[in-house]
């Protein structure tokens, strides 16, 4: 049986599509859905409650990485499959993710332990500004050979006894991307998952600062323990400019753009976060909330 963990925080408005997308193709027994709503103050936990057969705890405190461990202390089967509560992906999507993955004895995926889904970039209600950003960000190479920024990775068993539990770390797509070589991740290019860009500047410099702190987070502890995992992609910082915007001159006043805001949120990066403050883009979630699936949680549908 296959596991699905999300962790979700203030998802109400978007978790219910995620399971209804995944539920909808499913046979009986076919997945073990455990949403772990963590810290939460809407009703992320009634919506995910509403759908039949979908475990949910409820813990107190916020923290993705907890809400991920504890997810994982339940879940009952492998694949384990970690997945963003803003990312829809159908019942046929997961198990074409769980099909590329190595089985016991060999093919198919021998030697893939990890596996994530094609990465598009919604940008229809997205400013100028930020279309121009992602015109470059999703053409960088190093998303070809990841798995981090697409809202979902399976693992296999064998590649889930990787690690014991979730570190205390931000960037935790990139903590598993960090566990396996090039030979044992792969993208798996029939599945795309839709990730909403932010909608203003300040949305996505939010977002970006977020991102760049844990992954130097992330970077500075996998270096402590020894590991030179992302010497090489910090290095190539400037790929965006190399092998990107010089390589299609219709796109440098994108190229323009992108490098002002990245330089923006890198400086902004070195200020000490607020107390409390997150970073989480909330203006790709607006005018999406599931109120038929809360009203019937709440038994007024």
């Amino acid at each position: 049986m296959t596991s699905i963990v999300i962790a979700a925080r203030n998802e109400a408005a978007v978790v219910g599509r995620c399971l209804d997308a995944v539920l909808a193709g499913a046979a009986p027994g076919e997945f073990d859905v455990t949403v772990v709503a963590n810290g939460c103050t809407d009703a992320t936990a009634l919506v995910a409650a509403a759908r039949a057969g979908v475990r949910v705890l409820d813990l107190p405190g916020p923290g993705k990485v907890a809400a991920l461990n504890a997810g994982d202390a339940v879940a009952v089967g492998y694949p384990r499959i970690y997945l963003d509560a803003d990312i829809v992906i159908p019942a046929a999507g997961v198990r074409a993710l769980c099909d590329a993955l190595a089985v016991p004895g060999g093919a198919p995926g021998a030697g893939v332990l990890a596996v994530t889904a094609r990465r598009e970039v919604d940008v229809s209600r997205s400013s100028l500004l930020v279309r121009w950003y992602y015109a470059i960000n999703s053409r960088l190479p190093v998303f070809q050979d990841a798995l981090f920024g697409r809202g979902v990775i399976a693992l296999s068993a064998e590649g889930r006894g990787r690690f014991d539990r979730f570190p205390d770390v931000v960037a935790d797509d990139l903590f598993l991307d960090s566990l396996f070589t090039a030979a044992e991740k792969r993208e798996v290019g029939s599945v795309s998952t839709r990730v909403a860009a932010p909608r203003r500047v300040r949305d996505l410099l939010r977002c970006s600062v977020r991102v760049r702190r844990g992954n130097a987070s992330m970077r500075a502890a996998l270096a402590a323990a020894g590991s030179s995992y992302g010497a090489g992609r910090g290095a190539a910082w400037t790929s965006w400019l190399r092998e990107v915007a010089l390589r299609d001159p219709a796109l440098i006043p994108a190229a323009a753009c992108y490098g002002v805001i990245t330089l923006t949120a890198c400086v902004l990066a070195r200020f000490p976060q607020r107390p409390g403050a997150w970073g989480r883009d909330d203006s790709s979630r607006q005018d999406d909330y599931d109120a038929d699936s809360l009203e019937a949680a709440d038994g007024r549908g």
